[in-house]
């Protein structure tokens, strides 16, 4: 043959596919996934099936974990010796199993994730639960095949006298699938079964009368009755698993959190770690020391906590940020019929009830037999005795063994098994007493062969001897349930205290985006400087507020961010702000007009108003603006075409509303005028424009509150109005006339506020110049004048902007809210 026709020419894929597809089903069947018979995987059968061969059970030593490692691999498994002895560990390891099939003298690892000490240095032997899971497989009760080298035979399934799937649980990764089964109850398991068997239709909801849920080695609180009830019906489920915490009271008003359990594989060292990292961090405020006092009496983590901590929402904060609170997720998938199944809950106690009588069913055959053979022995043995002398004779008249045996089949009728036993027969058994021992075995013998023929004979009986055999392994080994179920799944609510130190702070706002929180020792110790500031842009706000507070930031362009004040940059008061672009994008000539703060969107009412510069005003109610996401700007108002957002307010419903126009009009009503629409509607006509005017701002003022209208146009001249010279009309109206229209350059309105004596008014010219003005130094004009210049506009420029200066305000003090 050619050298090149020993080689095929595949193609890549169709290669790699046939390959991949046999390793697939190797992974599947032979590694990873347990079978839903006796709930172990390969490597775990074969440990135990090594220890029960080399007789290395919990009535004898302890053996060298080495030793059996060796065999598994040397006559049942050929993998690392890693693989296996850290299979046999995890068996032993009672935080991991809910019965420890393995036990084990030496370090086995630890829950905080210590590994165990090598298998040099380790004992190991197979535990009294483990015996029950290999009890009769000497009885044919199991199929054998042989092992990888064909030098000996291994069980495919051990005989597993109890439902070791469901009571230990497994977990597993193969291509494909995975498998997360939860550790039961051993007595509630049984309970089920027997129920399963007695009522074969019975439902979940039946089921789960006796079999709860799981019960993990390492206890914890399960949530969320529903989840376990889909994951018995489906296979599938999730549940919240929580270890088990208690707040307890020291001396000087003080308290610490205990934690006695933990979830579920949850490795503890890591866990207390992250805990005191969330300390370190500041990401919870009011803990002061994390300790792990777990010594040989049981698990202790203490977390103690500062004086007048919010213990319960400390705990609620480390339930939803460390692992003393996960979600474990069922996936009950396990090897049925060589094939890897989803199953359910009744599925999986059938898998095992039916392997259940297949194994009862051999191992009654084969006791059967076995006393079927030795009844036949005992009657030749019956009629030998009877006639021994005879025999003894013919015996000693034959020439060897074989000729005897020849010798006395032919002359009394024995056959050949009775025979064997005649001639092996010890010259002790020859005295008189014999007689009665072997008539009363062959009455023994004949009741149990009565009784096994009964069983095969009979469903009912067969599936009584499995029952009682249930029974006696939850008489002998089952314990009491260590985790206990909760029906809901309990809603997390985090107050902001726990996790922020309260502080009231000075938070400052420019329009053009610039913001920082300032501590008040810091702007105590400027003497009263300004608010650094880049050329052009003024404050909007300057609010005492807490840490704990919130502030929501209006633009132009009818956007708002909320912003928690813990967040924004702590920057002294000589520096300068932070742009809001490092926290949340704004668009290209988008600035803030407007600053609201909210201490808890939830005990807060109220309404805001919205005016824009296209003559619409809008009314939701504030509530509406509450949102979970901080990280981006979010729509306020929807504006059409290229309108502007010119003024925000805060409202309580019952207020008056001034709209200025650039033209000079102005238009007074209330605020129930304006219907009240949802978040992201467009609002109504607010004032009716004439062409080529626009509304340069609108106000929301109280009638019990007195305030002056004042004005500022492009020209420089300023006018300071009584409210009582307008008249009251209603929305949507062109409004009356402020200024006197003049044919030659005509006053516009450039500023408008409703002001009191306190305020002061700034305005910035077109050379870049800053002024200021009170408006209630000014004498109260009427509606037809134009006012008085300030400025010179021909020397100085035309008014550009005008905007109130900003006050410092403490909106929360006597619970005032800003309106």
């Amino acid at each position: 043959m050619d050298q090149t026709e020993k080689y095929l020419d595949l193609p890549l894929e169709e290669v790699i596919g046939d390959r991949f597809g046999r390793y697939s089903k190797y992974i599947i069947q032979d590694r990873a996934l347990p079978d839903a018979r006796d709930g172990l995987k390969p490597v775990q059968r074969r440990i135990l099936y090594a220890m029960h061969v080399e007789r290395n059970t919990h009535d004898k030593n302890f053996r060298k974990a080495a030793k059996t490692v060796g065999t598994v691999i040397g006559n049942y498994h050929p993998h690392g010796d890693s693989s296996v002895y850290e299979a046999m560990v995890r068996l032993s390891q009672n935080w991991k199993v809910r019965n420890r099939l393995i036990e084990m003298h030496g370090n086995n690892g630890s829950i905080d994730g210590d590994p165990p000490a090598a298998m040099r240095y380790t004992e190991a032997r197979l535990s009294p639960i483990a015996s029950e899971l290999l009890r009769d497989i000497d009885k044919e009760t199991v199929e054998y095949i042989p092992n990888f080298d064909e030098t000996t035979d291994e069980p495919v399934v051990l005989p597993a006298k109890f439902p070791n799937l469901l009571v230990n649980g497994s977990t597993g990764i193969s291509a494909g699938y995975a498998t997360d089964i939860p550790p039961h109850n051993l007595g509630e398991v049984i309970d089920a079964v027997i129920m399963r068997i007695d009522k074969p239709g019975s439902s979940v909801d039946d089921l789960m009368r006796v079999l709860k849920g799981p019960d993990f080695p390492t206890g914890g609180i399960i949530q969320g009755v529903e989840g376990i009830k889909k994951a018995y019906e489906t296979g599938k489920g999730k549940v919240v698993v929580r270890g088990k915490a208690a707040i307890e009271t020291l001396k000087g008003n003080r308290e610490q959190i205990v934690v006695t359990e933990v979830p579920f594989e949850v490795n503890k060292a890591a866990m207390v770690k992250k805990m005191d990292e969330l300390r370190i961090d500041r990401k919870v405020e009011g803990i002061a020391e994390v300790r792990d006092e777990t010594d040989r009496t049981g698990l202790r983590i203490v977390v103690e906590l500062k004086k007048d901590a919010n213990s319960e929402g400390i705990l609620n904060f480390l339930y939803k940020n460390t692992d003393l609170q996960i979600t474990y997720h069922f996936n009950m998938v396990a090897i049925k019929d060589k094939t890897p199944t989803l199953l359910s809950l009744p599925q999986l106690l059938d898998a095992y009830v039916s392997h259940q009588r297949e194994v009862v069913t051999n191992q009654t055959r084969f006791d059967l037999n076995k006393a079927k053979k030795r009844a036949h022995i005992v009657e030749g043995l019956i009629k030998a005795i009877s006639i021994l002398d005879e025999l003894i004779a013919t015996i000693r008249a034959s020439k060897d063994k074989a000729d005897a045996k020849n010798q006395i089949m032919a002359k009394y009728g024995f056959t050949e098994p009775q025979a064997e036993a005649i001639v092996t027969l010890q010259l002790y058994r020859l005295t008189n007493t014999d007689i009665v021992q072997l008539e009363e075995e062959a009455s023994e013998l004949r009741k149990q062969m009565e009784k096994l023929s009964a069983i095969l004979e009979s469903e009912k009986k067969l599936l009584q001897t499995i029952k009682n055999d249930l029974r006696q392994i939850k008489k002998k080994f089952a314990d009491d349930r260590r985790t206990h179920i909760e029906e809901k799944v309990e809603e997390l609510k985090i107050n902001i205290e726990v996790t922020v130190a309260s502080e009231d702070v000075l938070v400052s706002v420019t329009r053009d985006g610039y913001v920082k929180r300032t501590s008040l020792r810091s702007y105590a110790a400027s003497n009263s400087e300004d608010l650094p500031l880049k050329d052009d842009d003024h404050p909007i706000s300057l609010l005492e507020i807490n840490t704990t507070d919130n502030i929501m930031l209006f633009t132009n362009k009818g956007r708002y961010i909320i912003c928690s004040v813990h967040e924004l940059p702590d920057i002294r008061w000589k520096d300068m702000g932070q742009h809001i672009s490092h926290i949340v994008p704004l668009e290209k000539e988008e600035h803030f007009i407007k600053v609201i703060p909210v201490r808890d969107f939830k005990e807060e009412d109220g309404f805001l108003m919205f005016f824009t510069r296209n003559g619409m005003v809008k009314r939701s109610e504030f509530q509406l603006y509450e949102a979970q996401r901080r990280g981006k700007a979010l729509i306020a108002l929807n504006l059409k075409n290229d309108d502007e957002l010119v003024h925000v307010s805060r409202t309580d419903g019952g207020k008056d509303i001034f709209i200025a126009t650039n033209k000079g009009y102005g238009l007074w009503y209330e605020e129930a005028e304006v219907s009240i629409v949802g978040q992201r509607a467009a609002g109504v006509k607010s004032i009716s424009l004439k062409e080529d005017d626009f509304v340069v701002n609108g106000q929301v003022f109280d009638l019990e509150a007195p305030k002056d209208l004042f004005i500022i146009t492009q020209r420089g001249a300023s006018k300071r109005m009584k409210l009582k010279s307008f008249e009251k009309a209603s929305r949507a109206k062109r409004g009356l006339l402020m200024l006197k229209e003049l044919k030659k350059k005509p006053h516009r309105i450039q500023g408008f506020f409703m002001v009191n004596n306190q305020e002061m008014i700034c305005y910035k010219t077109k050379n870049g110049d800053t002024q200021k003005v009170y408006p209630l130094e000014l004498s109260a004009s009427d509606r037809y004048g134009n006012g008085s210049f300030m400025i010179d506009a021909d020397q100085t420029g035309e008014v550009m902007e005008v905007y109130k200066e900003t006050v410092y305000e403490k909106p929360f003090e006597n619970n005032d809210e800003e309106s």
